[in-house]
């Protein structure tokens, strides 16, 4: 014992140095395992490390190794306040540093207050910005009552906002201004129908009623996008084929109109992969829970933003559901290892037999939306129908398609979270195979309506029909197929809108009602209050997003559609989560909502691209319509562009899409793509090591206070 004493204290006499006292050496900190972390935190590090040797030189020596960076105001204040020091030590940097600005020119002062001017003015700006984003005091008090999970729903909300109100910008600054400043000015106008290309029988096309018209009718129009509106800037149909050229420049409309598509769509991409990128970033490092799972949920998992005590008890829930989620995982895991080989066979059976199940039910629900689409767009493209007097019924077929599909993604999932438990999955699975189930649900039933009507439109693929052998295309029951594209979209996205405020006002509000005034009711407490489900909601609004770019092309104002219903369902769903709903006991933590649901706007968007690039590329546009009624491919008004363009640019687009331009470009993002794979598992490599170096500094404290306890006795 004696030994073990008088070995400490000549290792600290030896450390200390001629100072004495039992300050430990500086350098001793820099061999623990947080601080040898901070070498792959950048700049920070080097700072702390400079810091660590900054404040290891006496006062009297104003030219040590005081670090360049505290020289800068900018930083010092930050960096001193993260530093791994005490009180003391900073305040001998802080003399440090005041000492060594006295020694410095005037040049170098000046440089230093330029600095401390411009990081105040930055400052300064952030909090301005902070201040100004949209709803930041009702997202704060969202998140105040009903903490992060529910939040990260409003947060999402918030950002589809912006991302359609900016698209929106984009498209009427260059489509929807420039048509209606050129038709107001009534400028010249050059048209570019080649009337050789366009025949007389395709070019029937008239959607303005004609007679007498009813109010009702318009109400018509304006729910089916029919009739007036469709003569409006809303649809690709009203929109012409021409140019208007000034004294040394041209408008081409159709290559406005190609080109702000295809920008809206590539600035839509962009934005998600640097947010996807970002909550990922976020997700990994958060829901890392490898080395202390149940320790960082007893410990670190409280939300210190409740306020209201119902809050604070459903947070109490929540984090007791995970750890039964984990431990019952835990269990699971054991269990399954346990499982003699019949009861692995049978569990695999009933998984096999509940899939298949599971694919019927999607079966039905496609083929019904199939049936729907076209018995819809068949009765409503047959001009002399009897029930075009009808306008109740009318409406009803024009909204068919809509109800089959809201219907089908209402009660399916359902019937998926009343199967999902026989399976025998694990809670945290359950969830995530439910989710998986939803998503094919909602983006094949959008995927089959859009087959369904290139079906019609292209008479199934067969030119030689004669509905489809003088146009390319059906014009008999599509005259201007893209506008008819475009109104089912617009039509669903009418319709999502309509159900959303129907479900809260007759179902939600009565269940709340009920379930508050009638509480001695057995079943309705069993049925008890709302839930507010984010992954449900949330999928909704990835639905949505996805109508919007599936339209894009074909509706140009959709986007600004979405961004009003957008802010109509933000105020809608806060009211409904204020007065009728409750936060869900089973919910997602906000990094991984966030990270995985952008992952499902990426897939939405990924399918909203095909009809889009299928459209350009492939299907003949209508000639009777639209700014590329004289092309044979809307493309084509690309190639006529670039086709008129001086001789060197010409050159350099042409090499630009050669193989020789192509071919070393792939070659380039291969030879990056596998660097950025060989950095990432390296990446890997080096967090596995620290991970176990982690472990065996536990097991270095209990061998401490082994020791500790031994010698203390």
């Amino acid at each position: 014992m004696e030994d073990f004493r008088e070995s400490n204290l000549k290792s600290q006499e030896e450390e200390t140095g001629s100072g004495g006292g039992h300050q430990v050496s500086p350098s001793l900190f820099l061999q623990l395992p947080s601080n040898q972390t901070l070498r792959f935190r950048g700049k920070k590090a080097a700072a702390w490390e400079a810091a660590w040797e900054g404040a290891s030189v006496p006062i009297e020596d104003p030219y040590g190794l005081v670090p360049e960076m505290l020289l800068e105001e900018g930083e010092n204040r930050r960096l001193l306040k993260e530093m791994p020091l005490c009180l003391e030590e900073k305040r001998k940097l802080r003399m440090l540093q005041k000492q060594a600005i006295k020694q410095l020119s005037g040049w170098q002062l000046w440089r230093i207050e330029k600095s401390k001017t411009l990081h105040r003015l930055q400052s300064q700006a952030s909090i301005a910005i902070s201040s100004a984003k949209l709803w930041r005091g009702t997202l704060h008090h969202i998140e105040g009552h009903f903490g992060t999970g529910i939040q990260s729903y409003f947060n999402f909300l918030r950002f589809l906002i912006l991302l359609n109100f900016v698209a929106s910008l984009l498209v009427v600054g260059f489509v929807i201004a420039p048509n209606a400043a050129f038709e107001a000015l009534q400028l010249n106008w050059t048209s570019q129908v080649n009337s050789s290309l366009v025949k007389a029988l395709c070019q029937k096309y008239n959607p303005i009623p004609q007679g007498l018209v009813s109010y009702f009718s318009y109400i018509m129009d304006l729910l089916s996008g029919k009739g007036f509106i469709e003569q409006t800037y809303l649809f690709y149909g009203y929109y012409s084929n021409m140019a208007v050229r000034f004294v040394n420049f041209a408008y081409d409309i159709p290559l406005a109109y190609l080109l702000t598509t295809f920008f809206y769509l590539l600035f839509c991409l962009a934005w998600i992969v640097q947010r996807s990128v970002l909550c990922l970033k976020q997700s990994l490092v958060s829901e890392d829970t490898s080395l202390a799972s149940y320790s960082n949920k007893v410990f670190a998992g409280w939300d210190f933003s409740l306020m209201q005590d119902n809050m604070v008890q459903l947070k109490h829930k929540s984090i007791r559901y995970e750890l039964r989620m984990d431990l019952e995982e835990a269990s699971f895991r054991k269990h399954q290892a346990e499982l003699t080989t019949s009861q692995r066979v049978s569990l695999y059976v009933l998984r096999s037999l509940i899939n298949i199940l599971v694919l019927v039910f999607l079966g039905v629900s496609f083929y019904c939306i199939y049936l729907a689409v076209s018995y819809s767009q068949e009765k409503i493209g047959k001009a002399d129908s009897p029930d075009k007097s009808q306008y109740l019924l009318e409406l009803l077929l024009a909204y068919l398609p809509s109800a089959v599909i809201t219907a089908a993604n209402l009660l399916v999932p359902m019937i998926f979270q009343f199967l999902v438990p026989l399976e025998k999955y694990p809670l945290s699975f359950q969830i995530k195979i439910t989710l998986l189930r939803n998503v094919v649900l909602r983006f094949a039933s959008l995927i089959v309506v859009l087959v369904t009507l290139w079906g019609q439109i292209t008479c199934n693929g067969n030119p030689q029909n004669s509905k489809c052998h003088n146009c390319g295309y059906n014009n008999h029951l599509h005259p201007c197929w893209e506008t008819s594209v475009g109104q089912e979209m617009y039509k669903l996205v009418i319709f999502d809108l309509v159900i959303t405020l129907l479900v809260i006002l007759l179902v939600e509000f009565p269940r709340k009602m009920l379930v508050t005034y009638w509480p001695s009711c057995l079943l309705l407490k069993w049925w008890g209050e709302q839930e507010f489900m984010v992954p449900d909601n949330v999928l909704g609004l990835v639905y949505g997003q996805t109508l919007c770019w599936t339209g894009a092309l074909f509706c140009p104002l959709l986007s600004v559609l979405n961004t009003i219903k957008y802010i109509a369902v933000f105020y809608m769903k806060k009211l409904s989560l204020y007065a009728n709903c409750r936060p869900a006991e089973c919910t997602f933590r906000a990094s991984s909502s966030n990270s995985f649901f952008l992952l499902i706007l990426l897939l939405g968007f990924t399918i909203s691209c095909v009809p889009a690039l299928y459209s350009i590329f492939v299907l003949p546009p209508s000639k009777a319509c639209g700014p590329f009624r004289d092309q044979s491919t809307m493309w084509n008004v690309v190639s006529h562009a670039v086709s008129e363009l001086p001789a060197g640019a010409q050159d350099f687009l042409r090499f630009v899409g050669s193989v020789a331009f192509s071919a070393p470009l792939f070659l380039l993002l291969s030879v990056f793509m596998f660097y950025l794979k060989a950095l990432a598992n390296s990446y890997s490599s080096r967090i596995k090591s620290l991970k176990g170096q982690l472990c065996l500094e536990g097991q270095d404290k209990f061998f401490l206070v082994k020791q500790i306890s031994e010698l203390s006795q």
